[in-house]
């Protein structure tokens, strides 16, 4: 199978770039799954799991809101808010924010402050649901 090289891009750095095979990703109209000569695209992902493969390798990233761009020449770039690889994962960190997540749900009042609760609270299950998934492949 042909690669095509994949680049992930958080606010704070480049978490990946490596050529591979297939990419599949969340956007915001359901899944998509991105092979080598994919049309160009340009689309809003939503938080949730991204899977890519190379041979029979299969890895994961939690990634947040953000958008993808498919570009003509196979590139597929991802640009998110944040994004976690599956291997550094901290489940005893995720549980923490999805408490802290719980905790400021239930004290404020505050719409802003509700709406990062609750992203806060998607992104911290994702990484959990991830890093459980992941373990259990590696045994």
């Amino acid at each position: 199978m042909r690669k095509f090289l994949l680049k992930i891009v958080s606010q704070e750095k480049e978490l990946l770039s490596i050529e591979v095979e297939s990419v599949s990703l969340p956007t915001t109209e359901g899944e998509i799954t991105v092979l080598y000569k994919h049309i160009p695209l340009f689309s809003q992902l939503k938080t949730g799991e991204l899977i890519y493969r190379i041979g029979e390798e299969e890895k994961s990233v939690v990634v947040s809101n953000g958008f993808v761009n498919i570009s003509p020449m196979s590139e597929v770039t991802v640009m998110t808010d944040s994004g976690v690889l599956a291997r550094d994962i901290s489940i005893a960190k995720a549980e923490a924010a999805v408490k802290a997540a719980h905790e400021t749900m239930k004290k404020t009042q505050n719409q802003r402050e509700l709406i990062l609760a609750e992203a806060s609270l998607r992104q911290a299950m994702m990484e959990i649901r991830v890093a459980q998934k992941t373990k259990k492949a590696r045994i």
